[in-house]
């Protein structure tokens, strides 16, 4: 796995530098079918690994002899260019923005590269004829700093090279908490006994630890479950969901609980399947709602697809099919308990 490990006249000094990007920037990196990163491994006979996971940041580590370290350095430096400068033809600006890398660099190391009374910072500036910024504050849950190097990709690579021979100079002291940075959140509603994400304006099947580990609190809380008489009253559910308030849902809480949670990912749906249910026709129109309001927030929260049959003489039933996966039903038949609890309870007005 490990690419040629020292390159012809380079330094036998293996080093590892971290770079911070926004996802925007490594999918410029990856390029198509990763054929970018691909071709700067191979160029530059530095190992590039990218974090995993589906965040707003993401960690680039770049490891290897110091000459493979700068080549691949000078590749995403005039990548960046490149990218700015396709952005520019399609723009009315005038000035062109300089290229920006943001290195993470453990806070023990970064007295080193301020130097006294900011010298050191001050001689890489002028020297190479690059911005460069230490941030102030660690970046969350880590011992490491965001350094921001700005300027023409040759300012950048002169800058990158002095910065490393600080860091070699000056190993880190201690232990180094690496910043890791967090997926973006997505709201969780516990439903059932079974937990679904917020992904667009569906909720889907969360993956079964979570749902596991709901009904374990669960067995700590005492509830009643839906359909029984609730000696408490349900409370209001307020859950924005891609912007929108559905805070028309009466839950009795807490048999739905909701809060942010880091999603790893999700299971793959299972096949869809119909499920039949009878209403009481002086029922039907809170479920309904005004204008289809009620029926249109449960089919984009449970991802269904709800039929209301028309009304047939002399029957005071009317019929309602749920078609989806199984999980989608049950969140759907969750949420027409619901509402039909609340309009029981006299609670419907909300």
């Amino acid at each position: 796995e490990m690419e040629s490990k020292v390159s012809e006249g380079g330094l036998n000094v293996t080093l590892t530098i971290r770079l911070l990007m926004h996802g925007k920037e490594v999918g410029s990196i990856i390029g198509k079918k990763g054929e970018t990163v691909k071709k700067m491994r191979e160029e530059s006979g530095a190992r590039i690994n990218i974090s995993e996971g589906n965040c707003p940041e993401r960690i680039v580590t770049i490891t290897g002899p110091t000459d493979a370290i700068f080549k691949a350095f000078a590749m995403i430096a005039y990548k960046f260019e490149e990218d700015i400068t396709n952005s520019m033809s399609n723009s009315t600006a005038t000035s062109k923005p300089p290229v920006t890398l943001r290195l993470v660099v453990p806070a023990s190391q970064c007295g080193s590269l301020i130097g006294k009374g900011g010298s050191k910072i001050k001689e890489i500036r002028e020297s190479t004829g690059a911005q460069v910024q230490v941030a102030g504050d660690m970046l969350p849950n880590s011992t490491e700093r965001a350094v921001t190097i700005s300027g023409t990709p040759d300012a950048i690579i002169q800058c990158v090279k002095q910065i490393c021979v600080v860091m070699l100079e000056s190993p880190p002291k201690g232990a180094t908490i690496p910043y890791r940075p967090k997926p973006a959140s997505t709201p969780v509603i516990f439903a059932g006994g079974q937990a679904y994400t917020i992904q667009g304006q569906y909720a889907i099947p969360h993956p079964d630890q979570l749902t596991k580990l709901h009904q374990l609190a669960m067995q700590q809380t005492p509830f009643t479950p839906l359909g029984q008489t609730t000696p408490a009253f349900p409370a209001l559910a307020v859950l924005t969901v891609a912007g929108q308030q559905w805070s028309s849902i009466v839950l009795p809480l807490p048999a739905v609980t909701i809060f942010p949670c880091i999603c790893p990912g999700l299971d793959a749906s299972p096949p869809a399947s119909t499920h039949e249910l009878t209403i009481p026709n002086d029922l039907i129109g809170c479920i309904i709602g005004r204008q289809g309001t009620k029926i249109n927030e449960i089919r984009q929260m449970s991802g269904a697809q709800i039929k209301i049959a028309n009304a047939t003489e002399g029957s005071s039933e009317r019929q309602i099919t749920i078609t989806g996966t199984p999980a989608n039903i049950s969140l759907a038949q969750y949420l027409i308990n619901a509402r039909l609890t609340s309009e029981v309870t006299g609670m419907g007005a909300l």
